[in-house]
């Protein structure tokens, strides 16, 4: 079982450097089968992140209704807005949301079912075109319809640094875009810069590879 005790040594260290508790740790169990994902359970983990809507609902929605506090479900994926409903019937937080349009479609069916959830926009910050992510110039625009024309509980911002550059300088102006909006979460790390992320004052790291690859 290599995956879990990379898990275990991931999560010692977290713990070390998570010393006021203001981290959550995210396992990534997209692609994963759930006899893994089981194991970590068993080991207490409650945080999961998922990238597609569909495989989270079969893989998860008969353990959640026999279990539903035992996993908090993290949709990381880009979402469309037809499969809004599926995803707000089946996730806790929302990491991905980046236009109005997908606001709206959130909002209508969130009301529909009295659900709360909470939501990160993610901020392209690098102007990526194979990236989702709302662009830096429409953030406020964006933010504050979610403010005044909508229910949804956005509580921080998140990113994805560009493949091969150094994520401090991202992570720098990620958290200081959260200060200027007055938002209090972050999402942003992963398996090869968590560390650095959590230093720069992430509030939710989203690990995967660095425990499933073998």
């Amino acid at each position: 079982m290599i995956f879990l005790n990379n898990y275990i040594s991931i999560k010692k260290k977290f713990d070390q450097i998570n010393l006021k508790n203001n981290c959550t740790f995210i396992v990534v169990s997209k692609n994963q089968n759930f006899i893994k994902i089981k194991e970590i359970i068993d080991r207490g983990h409650i945080d999961f992140g998922e990238n597609r809507v569909l495989e989270t609902k079969n893989k998860w929605e008969n353990f959640l209704q026999n279990y539903p506090k035992k996993a908090r479900l993290h949709l990381i994926g880009k979402l469309q807005t037809n499969k809004v409903k599926d995803a707000v019937r089946i996730f806790d937080y929302i990491h991905t949301l980046d236009s109005i349009k997908l606001a709206k479609a959130l909002n209508t069916e969130q009301n529909k079912i009295s659900k709360s959830i909470k939501y990160f926009v993610q901020v392209n910050l690098a102007n990526e075109q194979q990236k989702s992510g709302v662009l830096k110039e429409n953030l406020s625009e964006l933010l504050n319809f979610c403010k005044t024309e909508t229910n949804l509980d956005i509580i921080g911002l998140m990113c994805l640094p560009p493949f091969g550059e150094d994520s401090e300088k991202y992570f720098t102006e990620l958290n200081n875009l959260n200060i200027r909006f007055s938002l209090k979460e972050l999402s942003m790390g992963m398996s090869g810069d968590y560390i650095l992320a959590i230093k720069k004052g992430s509030t939710f790291i989203r690990i995967g590879s660095a425990i499933f690859a073998e």
